[in-house]
């Protein structure tokens, strides 16, 4: 069986701010939009959390009207957080959680069409068997992409799709696709994982129970951890450390139940050195299929942007009985532009810029020998 992970980025629809040419564009519209959100969602607004909402809403352009930026829409649905006099100016009326109801939001566009031609491009030349997709805005967009844009024409046809809501308001959660054969029995989220009573995962860390078409059973954890792009990075990687040890304690749970055939695949955000990582990459039994033998990763061992081992951020994790059964294993970047100018390496004839790329993201194959 062929087993991959690719985080595509969206498929149909994508928040304004993250679809720009480059990332750097709207980061700082990403950043104040949760820093606006985590000050709405105090119980009590104190009068720097007043001075912080009026100059976080001038700077995105929301201060004369709630729809009124770029990048950002601010959802008044009952009460009022603020009002604008006729005279001018702008005051922040509520004074906490319960005064009202509302958020911001993203505001959300159409990805380039070429961009999800190519992505089904990838997942097509891909041809996994069972692959995870992180950053699937939706189970019925992600129906509508495999029936409308990835079998025409002659793709590769997927029989089984799942995607569970995660805890990510903005449309980037995580899914699977599975071929006809490999039958998803059952499914655990753990979107209400806490500690310190705290949702653990940014996403879900999905839990994928499947039955392969020899009767083997295959466990796969789909998992999208915090970025490292908004918020203190004490916080994020504190956040992402939290996340891993989860994973592992699930992983251990499902070992010590007799599971063998264990994958843990997804975007780590972090790179393998990385301490939040360390309790999954360093301190298990799990194997990178980038330690195999017949891993091809054609020099760049990153799976990100321009492949440097600092970019290394895409996994698939083996327990030791299924990695003994890798036959081979490679990065695919066909779908990525490269560099400034996409010449860092090859990509498919159709992307001419970066707009037009699949993802930002190469997915990552493992060749398996279940029999």
């Amino acid at each position: 069986m062929k087993l991959a992970s690719f985080n595509v980025e969206n498929l149909f629809q994508r928040a304004h701010a993250m679809n720009l040419d480059t990332q750097a564009e709207g980061r700082a519209a990403l950043r104040m939009h949760a820093q606006m959100n985590g000050i709405l969602n105090k119980i009590h607004y104190t009068t720097a959390d007043k001075d912080k909402i009026v100059a976080l809403m001038k700077a995105l352009g929301i201060d004369k009207k709630d729809d009124g930026g770029e990048f950002v829409v601010l959802r008044q649905n009952r009460g009022h957080l603020v009002k604008r006099p006729a005279s001018g100016g702008l005051e922040v009326v509520a004074d906490g959680r319960d005064d009202w109801i509302g958020w911001l939001d993203l505001k959300i566009e159409a990805v380039n069409e070429v961009s999800t031609r190519m992505t089904a491009k990838v997942i097509n030349e891909i041809a996994a068997d069972v692959i995870a997709v992180v950053e699937a805005e939706s189970r019925p967009s992600l129906v509508r992409f495999h029936d409308d844009v990835l079998t025409l024409p002659q793709g590769v046809s997927y029989q089984h799709i799942m995607l569970i809501d995660g805890n990510d308001d903005r449309g980037i959660d995580v899914a699977i696709m599975a071929r006809n054969g490999f039958h998803i029995e059952s499914i655990r989220s753990h979107v209400d994982d806490e500690t310190n009573n705290k949702r653990i995962f940014s996403r879900d860390c999905a839990e994928y129970h499947i039955t392969t078409p020899a009767s083997d059973e295959l466990i796969v954890l789909v998992n999208h951890f915090k970025s490292k792009g908004f918020g203190s990075q004490a916080a994020n990687n504190a956040k992402r450390k939290q996340q891993a040890e989860r994973v592992r304690e699930i992983y251990d749970d499902l070992r010590s139940d007799g599971a063998s055939n264990v994958v843990i695949v997804g975007d780590f955000n972090d790179t393998p050195d990385s301490e939040p990582l360390k309790s999954l990459l360093k301190q298990s039994d799990l194997k990178d299929i980038s330690e195999h033998p017949s891993f091809d990763d054609q020099g760049r061992p990153g799976t990100f942007g321009t492949g440097t081992a600092s970019n290394k951020i895409d996994y698939i994790l083996l327990s030791p009985e299924i990695f003994a059964k890798v036959t081979g294993g490679a990065i695919f970047r066909m779908g990525v532009f490269g560099g400034v100018n996409g010449t860092l390496f090859p990509h498919f004839p159709e992307i001419t810029k970066a707009a037009e790329a699949a993802s930002d993201h190469a997915a990552i194959v493992a060749d398996i020998n279940l029999a």
